[in-house]
């Protein structure tokens, strides 16, 4: 792939990744009954999204600035964590194998994000 054609692919993808981590994140913030259930069923406290949702505003912010390149890194990291963690407490709450690949999806979106992000960087080195 071409570098103009990567930098553009990996820029569409990863502001979709942000806007969606983005607004999920502020939906934490401010949540309604069914997000404090949602939480109760997994067996969490309802002040779990208020963490989880500074972590996904901070995150996405985090992952589309271009100056930082550690805090970006660890952006990343965070959401594979939070991807990972969030299957695992949908499986382990019995909601079964299909409801907990959910979160996996994104967790896919994020690797095309983040692989392509180094493809672009070596790009830029050369």
């Amino acid at each position: 792939m071409k570098p103009k054609a990567l930098k553009i692919t990996f820029w569409i993808i990863t502001i979709l990744f942000c806007l969606a981590n983005f607004l999920s994140g502020i939906a934490e913030l401010f949540p309604n009954q069914q997000a404090i259930d949602a939480m109760a069923h997994l067996g969490y406290p309802a002040y779990l999204l208020t963490i989880l949702g500074v972590a996904k505003v901070a995150g996405s912010i985090a992952i589309l600035q271009t100056k930082f390149r550690t805090i970006k890194e660890w952006a990343y990291a965070g959401f594979v964590i939070d991807y990972i963690g969030a299957s695992l407490s949908i499986y382990f709450s019995g909601d079964g194998l299909l409801m907990a690949s959910f979160p996996m999806i994104f967790l896919v979106v994020l690797f095309v994000s983040y692989s392509l992000w180094k493809k672009t960087e070596s790009k830029r080195g050369d």
